[in-house]
């Protein structure tokens, strides 16, 4: 049977076994083992383990479970509690404060977690009582949400731009920095279109803004404020690399709930550690063999192929707009960490060449990601709402379109205006790339 064939094969195959729900990590490994398969290197297939766990030897990857530990550990300790309580007092006043203060402490537990689902789930588990309180539609505050989580890989830390800066040799820090202005753009937008959606409906209790209320709740968050400090200062500063500034973090925050809030017993710790150590052994397996994968494209020339076809289609506006709905359709369709493996490295190079700058491009590239979290028909945010909220997939997915399209406004607007995303990082650091 011809290499064609049976690459065409198992490519179908794979996509029958995704529609019908099986495990994404092993939709990859399938079509691993079948590409591999389809070289006719016998020794290529014996050494998948060994390649698989050299992908994942990476120092800067270790930050990836720090990050995601650290979440777990906001959590627990009750600082998530406090951005909830700070975002309410801040958006006190306005209409629609209850939804806002939702996208504001979205923005703020983004700021140390780095997930985006983890977002979600945290700030939704929270919020959505209150939501039914104040009498909001209940499909449309489990869209906010689902929205408020997409700035979870936007806003630094980032657990997508660090396997992003590894993969195409690209500073994790810078790419952090990157992310500041566009992550706070999409988080403003969102609260633009809640503003408007409550007040047409006369959703929520407007509160009386307090400057004073504000302030206590800004200093009953100040654990989660200082744990951001010290992760983005340290690393603007270049005190540490994103992985030690991710194990300052896990620490302080620990600290934080076994000594400061008390929130956290220590005969817990192990719990919190075991529920991060379950998603990262779903998210280390996915890289691993998304890596093997990328690596057979390379072989079979498939980043070529793609690369001739879009810079013959017309003009550099041409080829970004192309490469942006490929992104986009990425996202709806695949989770964030194979579509990094699978895609930044063909999509990248194109980019260098038509003049965009590799900061800024990774930029774009993870927003579009990010936007493709709430996007069906995958939309892992969508799936998030539904379990925490118990309401059904296909009703979130109606009313997600009140985000999308300000989320969209705001991803073009990066695209064409670099400096949004580049402000923060120094010109020596540009002039190296």
């Amino acid at each position: 049977m011809s290499p064609e064939i049976i690459i065409w094969c198992g490519t179908f195959l794979t996509i029958f076994f995704f529609i019908i729900g099986l495990p994404i990590m092993l939709c990859i490994a399938l079509w691993v083992v079948v590409i591999t398969a389809s070289t006719g290197d016998i020794n290529a297939l014996l050494n998948i383990g060994q390649t698989a766990y050299y992908g994942l030897a990476s120092f800067a990857l270790l930050a990836m479970p720090l990050f995601i530990l650290t979440g777990d550990f906001i959590s627990a300790s009750g600082l998530a509690r406090a951005f909830t309580n700070f975002g309410r007092s801040v958006a006190g006043g306005a209409k629609g404060a209850l939804a806002n203060s939702t996208l504001v402490a979205s923005g703020l537990f983004s700021a140390i977690s780095g997930s985006n689902a983890a977002t979600t789930a945290t700030i939704g588990s929270m919020m959505l009582p209150e939501f039914k309180k104040e009498k909001y539609d209940v499909v449309f505050a489990a869209a906010t949400c689902a929205s408020g989580g997409t700035v979870g890989i936007i806003i630094p830390p980032s657990v997508i731009f660090i396997v992003y800066g590894v993969l195409l040799n690209v500073p994790v820090g810078d790419l952090f920095l990157a992310g500041v202005i566009p992550g706070i753009m999409m988080v403003v937008s969102m609260m633009l279109v809640a503003t408007y959606i409550s007040t047409k409906n006369k959703w929520g209790i407007v509160s009386t803004f307090s400057f004073k209320a504000m302030l206590k709740a800004a200093w009953g968050a100040k654990h989660g404020f200082i744990a951001s400090f010290i992760t983005l200062g340290g690393i603007y500063t270049g005190a540490f690399s994103p992985t030690e500034a991710a194990g300052i973090a896990v620490a302080y925050c620990a600290f934080t709930g076994f000594v400061f809030t008390r929130k956290i017993p220590v005969r817990d710790t192990f719990k919190v550690i075991g529920k991060s150590a379950a998603i990262n052994g779903i998210l280390a397996p996915i890289i691993a063999f998304s890596v093997i994968l990328q690596q057979q494209f390379s072989m079979l020339g498939v980043g070529e192929i793609i690369q001739g076809f879009l810079l013959g289609i017309g003009s550099d506006t041409q080829v970004i707009a192309l490469m942006m709905i490929i992104i986009f359709a990425a996202g709806c369709i695949l989770e964030s960490l194979p579509n990094v493996i699978i895609f930044a490295p063909i999509l990248a190079p194109i980019a260098m060449k038509i003049g965009f700058n590799p900061i800024h491009f990774g930029v774009i590239f993870v927003m579009g990601l990010a936007i493709g979290f709430i996007t069906p028909p995958y939309g892992l945010n969508l799936f998030v709402a539904s379990g925490i909220s118990g309401i059904s997939y296909t009703k979130i997915a109606k009313k997600i379109i009140y985000y999308i399209i300000p989320l969209v406004l705001v991803w073009i607007s990066v695209a064409m205006f670099p400096k949004l995303a580049l402000i923060f990082v120094s010109d020596a650091v540009m002039n190296t790339l």
